[in-house]
This record gives structure tokens, sequence and C-alpha cells, in this order.
């Protein structure tokens, strides 16, 4: 009966992300010319698009490199790169199905388990991963916003103050659990006091929950604490992954044969963008995405390829690589000769840990 439900709500999921994606494109492209649209993608220089996928695939590469080294560090030292790029994109596919991304990095977790490695040693990975994330977006977000502040018209700068406020209130959670647990301690106090004037059920198993979650962060501080360097490294290279990721809406506009705008210009409009969108709940920041695109890119793109230009890079950067997270995940199921079991225990894992590692927010 579980496994059934398990089944249920991957498929759930699942329909509700298409769904998602269809109604986006319908009310996107309800008044435009599918035709205009088509004749606009045959149009691009294939040879740019390509640059664009290899700049997302060394995005995941980055990420990999990064979680590998961690968990060398931590004396992991018989993954392989494939095997960690593998962690990677089934944790792309599980974050973009699921609401505010909460899905990918317990179901990574419970892949590096299978791999022999200590669940604790994966949590403490996956979370120096999510801060040097949650670091890099903001501090390029911010930057790029005060170097071209006209990126930023009308109520979009308000969505981006917004998006902002949202990630940094996440990653300052973040450090204080870390760093300040005896401060962390008392406000959760303060919260279950609160819970408790408004009679939330099982109480005692949330307070439980939450405990257990910041001695996990406890634990992480003293690590980061005493390899103040290997952290500093990780959010190093967490720039240089998100430098690709941002490099890819030039590509796309290069493919148009287009030049006015250099590659800084194009690079802020995409750091702009993920910054005013990441924080959101919903799964791959659908609609959203697509919605702002149009507005911080129009400049750039045109009314005539401002639609296949947001197909195309929206394409690239998240919906060709998702796809591929689902193929990798599927065949390691058929792999291991369990394929239901797999999507049962993995479905089951970020279930059950989801409340627990929801400070994790990544959407490749």
């Amino acid at each position: 009966m579980r496994k059934k439900a398990a089944r249920f709500r991957l498929l759930r999921n699942l329909l509700f992300f298409v769904g998602l994606i269809v109604l986006t494109f319908v009310l996107i492209f309800k008044d435009q010319d599918m035709n205009k649209i088509n004749d606009v993608l045959k149009s691009a220089n294939i040879s740019y698009v390509l640059l664009g996928l290899f700049f997302m695939f060394m995005y995941f590469l980055t990420e990999a490199f990064n979680i590998r080294h961690i968990l060398k560090v931590l004396g992991e030292g018989k993954i392989s790169i494939l095997k960690a790029l593998k962690f990677t994109f089934i944790g792309f596919f599980f974050s973009s199905i699921t609401p505010a991304a909460t899905g990918g990095q317990p179901v990574e977790v419970y892949y590096m388990t299978k791999e022999n490695i200590k669940s604790a040693n994966g949590v403490l990975t996956l979370l120096m991963e999510v801060c040097g994330f949650q670091i890099s977006t903001i501090s390029f977000g911010i930057i790029c916003a005060i170097l071209n502040p006209t990126i930023l018209k009308g109520g979009l700068f308000w969505l981006f103050l917004l998006g902002i406020t949202v990630n940094s209130i996440a990653l300052l959670v973040m450090m204080f659990c870390i760093f300040s647990p005896r401060i962390t301690q008392k406000l959760l106090n303060i919260f279950i006091k609160i819970l408790r004037k408004f009679k939330v059920k099982n109480l005692e198993l949330k307070k439980q929950k939450m405990e257990e979650e910041l001695n996990r962060y406890n634990e992480s501080s003293k690590f980061i604490k005493e390899h103040k360097g290997e952290f500093v490294k990780s959010v190093f290279n967490v720039f240089i992954q998100i430098t690709f990721y941002y490099l890819v809406p030039y590509c796309i506009y290069k493919s148009f044969g287009l030049n006015e705008f250099n590659v800084f210009q194009m690079f802020s409009m995409q750091a702009i963008l993920y910054s005013t969108v990441s924080g959101l709940p919903l799964p791959g920041a659908i609609g959203v995405s697509e919605t702002v695109f149009l507005k911080i890119f129009g400049v750039a793109f045109g009314t005539e390829l401002l639609g296949g230009s947001m197909l195309l890079s929206r394409g690239v950067t998240f919906y060709i690589y998702v796809i591929f997270g689902f193929i990798v995940f599927m065949t390691t199921a058929i792999k291991k000769k369990n394929i239901n079991g797999e999507i049962d225990n993995s479905i089951e894992s970020f279930e059950e840990e989801e409340k627990e590692l929801s400070y994790k927010e990544v959407n490749i």
C-alpha cells in the first residue's frame, strides 16, 4: 500500500510539473504565430546552441567535482566522477519536479548511501554545496543589479527584492543553525510555544525532528571551522559552476547573430533573473522564469526573436537536462533490476527527509 502511494506521489508530481509547463506555454504563446516561433528556432546557429549545452554540462560537471572533492575530504575516497555526476543529475531531476526544490537533496543522500557513503557525510557535502549556491546567487544578483540598474524596470525591482530577501533569509537561517546553535535552540523553543498555542498536532515529534536537524548543523559547524579552507574552496567552485549557467543566454543571443549587448550585460540579465525566481516555491520556478525572461531579455532579443529565444534558453538550461536527469534515474533503477523498488525508495526517502532537509533549495 505504501509503495503504491509512493508511485502515485511521483506520478502526481510529474503530472503537476508537466501541467505547469503546458499552462505556461499556453498563456505565453496563445496570441502568437507558432509558425513564426518555429522559423525563429530554425534560424538559430546550432553551433552556439551546442556551446550553451556544453556550458550547462560544465555546470553539472563542476558540481560533481565539488561533491566528489568534499566527500574525499570527509574520507569517502572511492567515489568516481561518473558516480558524482549521477548524484547530481538525479538530484536535479527530483528538485525540478518538487515545490521549492525540496526533493533533490534527500534523494541524492539516498543514492550516496547506496554507494556506501555515510549519510552524515552526504548531508554535510550537500549542505556546503547549498551554502555556496546561496552565497553565489545572492552575490551575483546584487552586484549585477548595482552595475546594471536599468534591467530592473517597473515592478521587476520589487520582485527582484523579494527574491533576494527570500534567498538571504534562507542563507541566514543556515548560517545561524551552523554557527549559533544556542541562539537557534532558543528561537526553536519560542517557535514551538507559538505552535502549541495553535494546538498543532504531533508537536513533540516535530520538535524532536527539528532538534535532530540542529544537531546535524552543529556537527557541520565543527567540520567547517576545522576546514575553513575547504569551505572557501567549495564556495569558489560554486561561483564557477553558476558562471557556466549564466553564460547560456549569451550563447543563445549569439546564435541569432546579435551583437548589440556584450557578454557581461547578458550575464547580468541571467543573474538577476535567477536571483528573482530561485526562491519561489514552484517546481523549477516554471511560469515565473519564463515570464521574467520575457521582461528582462526583451530589450536584447526584440519582439520577433523573444519567444523563440526564451524557448531555446529555458530548453538548454532546464527542460533538456530535466529529461536527461529522468533518464539517468530510470537507467540507474533498471540496472539495479528493481525499478519499482528504486522509485519507491527514492520517493519515500525525500518525503521522509524533505522537512529535515528543507533548507536546501538548488533547480537546477
